[in-house]
């Protein structure tokens, strides 16, 4: 870590995008991901993670975070239990620390509002982008975001984000583990039709750039 980093150690940098359809091409080394919210609230958030990597559950509408976790249980290779604050201009306060995942799977199993998802990762452009296919309530919502150890500035946009997210509380897991997408979907569309879409410009210019 530098000198210029060290002080971003307990931050996050993002910028978050709505997808209405990943391509196919992206859809390699998925990581099953189940996570528990047990405080939500003004943008605090305090989670469990269980992550599974290399595992593709089939998540759709029907699926049941508990029903998912309880049958991929033992391919859970990664858990953290992770303290968030609000976020503002793509920053957010966040420590996280690894747990074993045989606790991490209890925690989850035992309590808190819960978010399934499938997660894909690609090199797109100059950056690294995650991208999660939401499962159950929230399926079917798809998120992309570009994560950086510093503010994601100048950023190289893939064509396949619809518009930006980014500080929009709704599409916080956190938000979403409570008041899944399925329930205001249709409203938001319509929110997006009258305003149009909106990509940031306060984090220097922006270009788009093909995503295969």
């Amino acid at each position: 870590m530098t000198d210029e980093t060290a002080g971003y150690a307990d931050f996050e940098f993002e910028r978050r995008f709505l997808v209405r359809s990943l391509p196919d091409a992206l859809r390699d080394t998925p990581a099953l991901i189940v996570q528990s919210y047990y405080l939500s609230d003004g943008g605090y958030a305090l989670r469990v993670r269980c992550q599974a990597s290399g595992v593709d559950a089939g998540l759709g509408p029907e699926s049941d975070a508990q029903d998912v976790l309880r049958r991929h249980a033992g391919a859970v290779d990664f858990a953290a239990v992770t303290v968030k604050g609000p976020s503002a201009g793509g920053t957010r306060y966040e420590a996280e620390r690894e747990i074993d995942p045989r606790v991490g799977v209890e925690l989850v199993r035992r309590g808190g509002a819960q978010v399934l998802k499938t997660r894909y990762a690609a090199w797109l452009g100059a950056d690294g982008w995650s991208v999660d296919v939401f499962g159950g309530a929230n399926s079917p919502l798809v998120v992309a975001e570009c994560e950086r150890s510093g503010p994601v500035v100048e950023l190289q946009i893939p064509d396949f984000c619809v518009t930006e997210l980014t500080d929009d509380r709704r599409f916080s897991n956190e938000s979403l583990a409570l008041d899944p997408y399925s329930g205001w979907s249709a409203a938001f569309a319509q929110e997006l039709a009258r305003t149009g879409p909106r990509f940031r410009q306060d984090f220097g210019p922006n270009t788009t750039i093909p995503s295969g």
